[in-house]
Protein backbone atom coordinates (compact mmCIF):
# COMPACT_ATOMS: atom_id res chain seq x y z
CA UNK A 1 0.00 0.00 0.00
CA UNK A 2 1.42 3.34 -1.05
CA UNK A 3 0.30 6.94 -1.24
CA UNK A 4 1.40 9.16 -4.10
CA UNK A 5 1.07 12.93 -4.32
CA UNK A 6 0.64 14.05 -7.92
CA UNK A 7 1.21 17.72 -8.75
CA UNK A 8 -0.31 18.73 -12.07
CA UNK A 9 -1.43 21.72 -14.08
CA UNK A 10 -5.18 22.39 -13.93
CA UNK A 11 -5.60 20.79 -17.37
CA UNK A 12 -3.80 17.64 -16.13
CA UNK A 13 -6.52 16.68 -13.64
CA UNK A 14 -8.70 14.94 -16.23
CA UNK A 15 -5.71 13.02 -17.59
CA UNK A 16 -4.79 11.79 -14.09
CA UNK A 17 -8.42 10.79 -13.41
CA UNK A 18 -8.60 8.85 -16.69
CA UNK A 19 -5.28 7.09 -16.04
CA UNK A 20 -6.37 6.18 -12.50
CA UNK A 21 -9.70 4.79 -13.74
CA UNK A 22 -7.82 2.52 -16.16
CA UNK A 23 -5.66 0.94 -13.43
CA UNK A 24 -7.26 -1.21 -10.73
CA UNK A 25 -4.27 -0.69 -8.41
CA UNK A 26 -4.90 3.08 -8.25
CA UNK A 27 -7.61 5.13 -6.56
CA UNK A 28 -7.97 8.86 -5.99
CA UNK A 29 -8.11 9.55 -2.24
CA UNK A 30 -8.17 13.37 -2.37
CA UNK A 31 -8.17 16.07 -5.04
CA UNK A 32 -7.28 19.74 -5.13
CA UNK A 33 -6.99 22.26 -7.95
CA UNK A 34 -3.49 21.22 -9.00
CA UNK A 35 -2.73 18.15 -6.91
CA UNK A 36 -4.20 14.86 -5.84
CA UNK A 37 -3.38 11.96 -3.55
CA UNK A 38 -3.53 8.50 -5.07
CA UNK A 39 -3.67 5.22 -3.21
CA UNK A 40 -1.64 2.51 -4.90
CA UNK A 41 -2.09 -1.10 -3.86
CA UNK A 42 0.22 -3.58 -5.57
CA UNK A 43 1.76 -6.92 -4.76
CA UNK A 44 5.33 -5.82 -5.53
CA UNK A 45 7.48 -2.72 -5.29
CA UNK A 46 8.39 -2.69 -8.99
CA UNK A 47 4.73 -2.09 -9.84
CA UNK A 48 4.71 1.02 -7.63
CA UNK A 49 7.71 2.43 -9.49
CA UNK A 50 6.07 1.58 -12.82
CA UNK A 51 2.95 3.55 -11.83
CA UNK A 52 5.07 6.51 -10.68
CA UNK A 53 7.01 6.48 -13.95
CA UNK A 54 3.85 6.26 -16.07
CA UNK A 55 2.10 9.04 -14.11
CA UNK A 56 5.18 11.26 -14.47
CA UNK A 57 4.96 10.98 -18.26
CA UNK A 58 1.30 12.07 -18.47
CA UNK A 59 0.63 15.45 -20.12
CA UNK A 60 0.12 18.11 -17.48
CA UNK A 61 1.78 16.18 -14.64
CA UNK A 62 4.58 18.14 -12.98
CA UNK A 63 5.74 15.73 -10.26
CA UNK A 64 4.82 12.44 -8.58
CA UNK A 65 6.06 11.79 -5.04
CA UNK A 66 5.87 8.60 -3.00
CA UNK A 67 4.83 9.78 0.47
CA UNK A 68 3.87 6.53 2.19
CA UNK A 69 4.71 2.89 1.65
CA UNK A 70 3.76 -0.13 3.76
CA UNK A 71 4.35 -3.80 3.07
CA UNK A 72 2.29 -6.52 4.73
CA UNK A 73 2.73 -10.25 4.05
CA UNK A 74 -0.37 -11.57 2.26
CA UNK A 75 -1.05 -14.23 4.92
CA UNK A 76 -1.14 -11.51 7.60
CA UNK A 77 -4.03 -9.71 5.91
CA UNK A 78 -6.53 -12.37 6.98
CA UNK A 79 -5.49 -12.21 10.65
CA UNK A 80 -7.64 -10.26 13.13
CA UNK A 81 -6.29 -6.82 13.99
CA UNK A 82 -4.85 -6.33 17.47
CA UNK A 83 -7.07 -4.11 19.63
CA UNK A 84 -5.95 -2.00 22.56
CA UNK A 85 -7.53 -4.53 24.93
CA UNK A 86 -5.70 -7.50 23.44
CA UNK A 87 -2.45 -5.52 23.32
CA UNK A 88 -2.76 -4.55 27.00
CA UNK A 89 -3.48 -8.17 27.91
CA UNK A 90 -0.29 -9.23 26.12
CA UNK A 91 1.75 -6.90 28.36
CA UNK A 92 0.42 -8.44 31.59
Amino acid sequence: MSSLVVLHRPDGAAVVRKFTAMHDALAIAAEGDCRCVLLCETDNQRAIVDHIDALSLLPGVINVSLVYHHVEPADELDQPAMTMESHQGADA
